[in-house]
């Protein structure tokens, strides 16, 4: 069990003295470019959806006919 330990104290003194944190502002930024990208993916992939789903029925129309 000593190497469990051993691995959590590690960690916890890495995550302490050797990762740099981002401050308030720059997380700020991060999330609204996050948000802005999350916004332009979903519209893109609604609007391939929408426009599959209108030919695929305009291509089902003309076929049952």
């Amino acid at each position: 069990m000593s190497k469990v330990g051993n691995y959590v104290q590690e960690a916890y003194d890495e995550l302490l003295h050797k990762v740099t944190w981002p401050s308030w502002e720059e997380l700020q930024q991060t999330t609204i470019i996050v948000l802005v990208a999350l916004g332009l993916v979903t519209t893109v992939i609604f609007g391939m959806d929408f426009a599959s789903e209108n030919v695929l029925t305009f291509i089902y129309k003309m076929l049952g006919n």
